[in-house]
This record gives structure tokens, C-alpha cells and sequence, in this order.
């Protein structure tokens, strides 16, 4: 899972990023409210965690103005030491979805996230079919013929990025961001290997390869 995490404390980000990852999240980290628009609009998150207390526009205003935009389905938990009623009524009314009071717990955002995770994919409808295959965003499971298909976790996330955008041409750039941070070093022919890996348990024409442009899944 892709997440965006806003938190300007360079401590608390850095701990929070590390043990993300180490739960298998793919997390990028920015630490400002504008900043945090910024990367929503030039990049697919699946989650964003955000700060209320942020330096350039807070917290409440970043959710205030996500909800007007092409994001604004974006699940978003709100992370703060403010614990006032007041502060988790202002930030749930803005558009937040959840609301998590510092200090907490690893085990207990994780849950929180698998949650609201859950919650988006039933709102945003069934299982992504293409042909005869069927992918189930909610159980993470991949159906061909009947028959359930193992894919490992890279070819899960190309294989649904692929379906979500079905009958779109998808550039090699968007499918490694969807797989590595923006400063991880990307491995030179994973994408084509993972392509490669999915046609032999998906068909040899479930993706179509658009030389120089991308590729492609049709319905």
C-alpha cells in the first residue's frame, strides 16, 4: 500500500516511515501542508496520515481543500497531540476520516489504516474484472477462469494499478512509482519482469505493451 505521510517532527517521521515500511507500506514523507497538496496532485496515494499542526497551511486546511479536489476520495488519518473534543470534531468535520491522538501505538495505526483501507475499497464498489480475470481489492485476491491465481506482491500492485486504469495506457514512470519511494533506487527491469511474470500466470495478452508509451489492460 502507497501512503503519504505529513508530519514535520523529524523524529516522530522518521520512526513513523521506518516502521511503515517494515510492515511492507510503500511511504513518502513530506512535512508541510503545501507539500502535502502538492504530492497528491502528482502522485496516487492510497492513504494519506497527516499532521494537524503543519508549517505553511495545517492540517485542517490541507483536508479542507483535498475534499475539493481530483483526490478527494483519498482516505485520510489525522495524527495530533491535540486531544481536545474540540480539535477531533474540527478535523472529522473537515473531512478526515479517522483521528488518532499522539502518543500511539505502531500496532494500533496499523489497524487503524487496514480499517480505513477496508472502508474506501467497499465504498469504491466490487471486484476490478478485465476478461476473465477478477481482482478483489478487498481480499487482495486474483481470480482467472474461475480459478485463484498467487501473484507476489509487486505483480499484485502492477497487476490492480493496471486494472484500475483499464483501457488506459499506464507510462513505465507511474507503474515504478506505484512500486518504489521517490528515492529509492529503481531496479532497471522490474517493471518487465513483473509484466513478464504476469502474462505467464494472467495470459500472454492480458497486458499490452505500447512501445515507448506503456502499458495497457483492456476490459
Amino acid at each position: 500500500m502507497r501512503l503519504l505521510l505529513v508530519e514535520d517532527d523529524d523524529m516522530l517521521g522518521n520512526s513513523l516511515k521506518r516502521g511503515l515500511e517494515q510492515a511492507g507500506h510503500n511511504v513518502e514523507w513530506v512535512e508541510d501542508g503545501e507539500a502535502a497538496l502538492l504530492a497528491t496532485e502528482t502522485s496516487q496515494f492510497d492513504l494519506m496520515l497527516l499532521d494537524v499542526n503543519l508549517p505553511k497551511l495545517s492540517g485542517i486546511e490541507v483536508v479542507r481543500q483535498l475534499r475539493q479536489s481530483a483526490s478527494s476520495h483519498l482516505p485520510v488519518l489525522m495524527l495530533t497531540a491535540m486531544d481536545a473534543i474540540d480539535y477531533k470534531v474540527q478535523g472529522l468535520d473537515s473531512g478526515a476520516d479517522d483521528y488518532l491522538t499522539k502518543p500511539f501505538d505502531l500496532a494500533e495505526l496499523l489497524a487503524r489504516i487496514r480499517s480505513l483501507t477496508r472502508r474506501a475499497q467497499e465504498r469504491s464498489g466490487a471486484s476490478l474484472r478485465c476478461g476473465d480475470v477478477e481482482l478483489n481489492p478487498h481480499s487482495r485476491t486474483v481470480v482467472k477462469g474461475g480459478g485463484i491465481v498467487l501473484l507476489t506482491a509487486k505483480e499484485l500492485r502492477v497487476c490492480s494499478l493496471l486494472m484500475e486504469r483499464r483501457n488506459k495506457i499506464v507510462s513505465k514512470g507511474e507503474i515504478e512509482e506505484s512500486l518504489y519511494g521517490w528515492n529509492e533506487e529503481v531496479d532497471s527491469n522490474t517493471i518487465e519482469v513483473t509484466v513478464y511474470n504476469l502474462r505467464k500466470k494472467l495470459g500472454k495478452d492480458f497486458i499490452q505493451t505500447l512501445r515507448g508509451v506503456g502499458y495497457m489492460v483492456r476490459s
